[in-house]
């Protein structure tokens, strides 16, 4: 229950009822609410689709009341908490596979225990990690080979063994349960999911073949699991505006304001909806853009303002944004989609979470790669050294607030932006970029290899339960 799960989630599920499978959601009853209007919508249509609420213990949980969501924690305690919490869905969620009996069920990483629940009942059960192939491998590597155990310091560098790539990596940008050896509640969790992973039917993926082919045959063949890749997921949602939750801006607006700017001259920042940044950072950041002469829009969440609100804007800068139409500040959610897939934008500042960096990929547009935390430190690699379509901004520590962390200086962000948006460089980058966008879009298409893949998967389900019965 965390918006990087969620939403692509729910968008596989509308597509199992596109192809005539009964879907049902079974999500808490807050986290319902952000989608339920979309969820109607595609009933109306006639897809046997549904949701299934569930009461979150909040209470039992250590938590106040409300707290439904991942996004919703504000310290590690809480964090641990809520991923500790969701065993207590266990009886609810094996009730109501006795009484419907699935053929079927997808579960997220964090409901770890959903497999042997399902595995008593008889039903096959699929695991959505919402990352990709290229992070999947490379996480898996690191748990069997222990090269992070081999260096003397945080900062130096090795090689992570047996991927078809060369790809290099300090202890410093891996989370800090991966390197702990101890039995801690955390590493416990981490392992209880990768063992789930490994018990499971299959593993389901919100990726493309022709992005990551050597990575989906790796999975396959060394890592040693059935996988379908069925994504990116984002293209099969028509409701850009909306996906995830409500915009806090009207992206009428929004659109207006894109469409008086040239093509590929607008640079969009986002960081996702779980960072956290500290006012000194963000201070960087707007003089960073002022100084770039770039347009842009930047979406500050609330996450990220914190409780320092607009203490971090420069004096006269959302004044001189209004005056000479540089810049577009949005305070809050923002219609991402939406925005990258407008002309204008020539460039995405981005945390390198999964679902941003697919509708970055999808959108056709190169990235600024500016990681922070989960498997993000891996994303950037694909981006920038397998792709090449990624400059990075110059993150080196992975960290759960980063508002603890040193700023990247405002320099190293102008850089990064000029690099993405002006020269040369940045138009072969945009030319490799808008190739893999259109590869995206043929993916998802009848015939193309997500779509085809997604068939696959559902024939060999059906197959599966002609056998068991």
């Amino acid at each position: 229950m965390a918006p990087g799960h969620m939403i692509p989630l729910v968008d596989i599920a509308r597509q199992f009822a596109r192809h005539g499978v009964k879907a049902t959601i079974i999500t808490t009853p807050l986290n319902a609410s952000k989608f339920s209007k979309t969820i109607q919508r595609d009933r109306e249509m006639g897809s046997d689709i549904s949701i299934r609420t569930v009461k979150f213990p909040c209470k039992e949980a250590g938590l106040p009341e409300g707290c439904e969501n991942i996004a919703s924690t504000t310290s590690t305690l809480m964090y641990l908490n809520f991923i500790m919490g969701l065993s207590l869905f266990q009886n609810p969620i094996e009730q109501f596979l006795e009484e419907d009996h699935p053929d079927c069920l997808i579960a997220a990483p964090q409901f770890s225990w959903a497999v042997d629940v399902a595995t008593k009942l008889e039903i096959p059960t699929l695991a959505f990690n919402g990352s990709g192939f290229f992070p999947l491998c490379a996480l898996h590597s690191l748990m069997e080979h222990k090269p992070h155990l081999n260096v003397e310091s945080e900062m130096e560098e090795f090689v992570i063994p047996g991927l078809p790539d060369t790809i290099k990596m300090s202890r410093q940008k891996l989370s800090e349960h991966l390197m702990d050896e101890k039995d801690t509640p955390v590493t416990a969790i981490v392992k209880a999911i990768m063992r789930a992973e490994t018990t499971s039917y299959g593993v389901i993926v919100n990726s493309f073949y022709e992005m990551e082919p050597n990575y989906v045959k790796h999975s396959r063949e060394v890592v040693g699991r059935k996988v379908w890749h069925v994504g990116p997921i984002s293209l099969c949602n028509e409701d850009k505006s909306q996906r995830g939750q409500d915009s806090s801006f009207c992206e009428q607006k929004c659109l207006d304001w894109l469409d008086t700017k040239e093509p590929k001259s607008v640079i969009y920042i986002c960081f996702g909806s779980m960072a956290v940044f500290s006012s000194a950072q963000l201070l960087e950041i707007a003089i960073a853009l002022e100084a770039s002469n770039q347009q842009f829009i930047w979406a500050v969440t609330q996450n990220t303002i914190n409780e320092e609100q607009n203490e971090w804007i420069p004096e006269g800068f959302e004044e001189k944004l209004n005056v000479n139409g540089r810049g577009l500040i949005i305070k809050g959610w923002a219609p991402q989609v939406l925005i990258l897939d407008h002309e204008a934008i020539g460039g995405f500042v981005t945390h390198c979470g999964w679902n941003s960096l697919l509708e970055g990929v999808s959108a056709g547009v190169p990235m600024i790669t500016w990681p922070l935390s989960a498997e993000q430190f891996f994303n950037e690699k694909l981006l920038v050294e397998i792709l090449k379509i990624g400059v990075p901004v110059g993150s080196e520590a992975w960290s759960n607030r980063t508002d603890s962390t040193v700023p990247i200086n405002r320099k190293d962000i102008e850089r990064a932006v000029t690099k993405v948006m002006v020269g040369q460089e940045a138009e072969e980058m945009r030319g490799r970029a808008a190739a893999l966008g259109e590869l995206a879009k043929r993916a998802v298409e009848k015939g193309g290899s997500s779509h085809n893949s997604l068939i696959s998967l559902l024939e060999q389900l059906r197959n599966a339960k002609i056998t068991s019965n």
